[in-house]
């Protein structure tokens, strides 16, 4: 699987549309976590990343790959880390998580109810 580029078609758009295409790349097994990991600033080596983020040297070797083409993350002589830009994509993600939070916390009040 290719890494997700704007303009060309992605998994659940035909016309790759900006947002299809990120999509895509996060939704993709450990893309997110990885972020996750990097989110502190500090440089992780290959090995404490895969510790971090609890993934095959396969898959995080694959994920890498994409989010370094993607500009999102970078590989420095100290490891890799986030780019501004994927320090900027965390901060527009924060109000998702706030909302995710409500949002489970309404689903578990619902359950107690029930």
């Amino acid at each position: 699987m290719s890494t997700p580029r704007v303009g060309q078609p992605v998994r659940g758009s035909k016309t790759g549309r900006p947002i299809m295409a990120a999509l895509d790349l996060l939704g993709r097994r450990g893309s997110l976590r990885i972020l996750w990991e990097l989110r502190d600033g500090s440089a992780l080596t290959f090995r404490a990343l895969q510790e971090a983020a609890q993934s095959n040297p396969s898959v995080l070797n694959t994920r890498l790959k994409e989010l370094r083409e993607a500009a999102l993350v970078e590989h420095l002589g100290d490891g890799y880390r986030l780019t501004g830009t994927g320090s900027e994509l965390l901060a527009a993600l924060r109000p998702l998580s706030a909302w995710a939070q409500r949002w489970a916390a309404k689903r578990a009040r619902s359950a107690g109810d029930a």
